[in-house]
Order: C-alpha cells, then structure tokens, then sequence
C-alpha cells in the first residue's frame, strides 16, 4: 500500500512512515496535482478536504477522506479502513522527514553526526541514505509506543482488532 497524503495530513504521514509505509506528501500540491499522482503511481490518497475527496472517487481514485480531529483518531481510522499494523519494524520504518527507506547505521559510523551523550547511551542506529538524518530509540521513544497504545486502546473499546 502506497498512500499520498495531502497538506493537512503531515503529522499522520510521519506515523504511517515510522510504521513503514510509503507516503508522499507536500503542502505544496494543488488538487489537481494530487489526483494525478495518485492516479499515475497508483498510491491511496489521504485528504480532509471532503470536496477534494468526493472529487478523487467520481475519477476512480482510489482516496480516503480522514475525519479525526487530532493524531491519534486520525491513526485509528487508517487502522480500521487498511488494516494497518501499529507495531514498529526498523526493517520497514521510513525516514519521516523525506520517506526514503531507513538503513542500519553503525555506531562507530556516526559519532561525528550525535550528541556526544546520545553516543554513550545508546547503541542501535538508523540513517536516512536520502537527507542524512540519523535516529535512534532515545527518550521520544516512549512517547511514540505511548501514543500506538492509546490508539490499540481506542481500537479495543470501539470493538476493532
């Protein structure tokens, strides 16, 4: 499953990158642009924009109009609708600034690139090939398997797997 998501969708676009799917994005596209992408690379098109949406199925586009008013709703309704798994392969995880794939970076490797702290803490990296972006399961972490609760959570209590 390839998704486009548009100008509205940024913060749901790094979580569906983090849990390894391919979503191009930018608050730059106008409609137009949006349904032609969508139809020429066959991605899934993730909009607010109930108009847009309407729009995009009368065209055969494959789309999804995303109603949730904040993160977590807007995570669980992909969820229901896809099927998609909220648990986290660093195999699979996407950069969630630029969406290219995530390589194993080795420790010694990128020394120069963290904090010297970070360094001494923490042993698994990851590097974006693409921007150069380097990460790690530091203390955001928490915060990231926290929010994938709640929407398990939300899931459960509306009777959804």
């Amino acid at each position: 499953m390839k998704f486009l998501a548009d100008g509205m969708l940024g913060k749901l676009t790094r979580w569906l990158r983090i849990l390894g799917f391919d979503v191009k994005y930018s608050n730059k596209l106008e409609d137009n642009e949006l349904s032609t992408i969508s139809k020429e690379e066959g991605r899934i098109l993730l909009t607010k924009d109930l108009k847009l949406y309407q729009r995009a199925k009368a065209e055969g586009i494959k789309a999804f109009c995303v109603t949730g008013k904040n993160g977590e709703a807007r995570l669980s309704e992909l969820v229901k609708r896809f099927g998609i798994s909220l648990a986290i392969d660093s195999n699979k995880s996407r950069c969630p600034k630029c969406n290219t794939k995530l390589q194993v970076a080795l420790k010694d490797k990128i020394a120069e690139n963290v904090e010297e702290n970070t360094y001494a803490h923490y042993n698994d990296f990851w590097r974006c090939p693409k921007c150069g972006q380097i990460y790690w399961q530091g203390a955001h972490w928490n915060n990231i398997h926290s929010t994938l609760k709640n929407v398990e959570e939300k899931l459960k209590r509306a009777g959804k797997p």
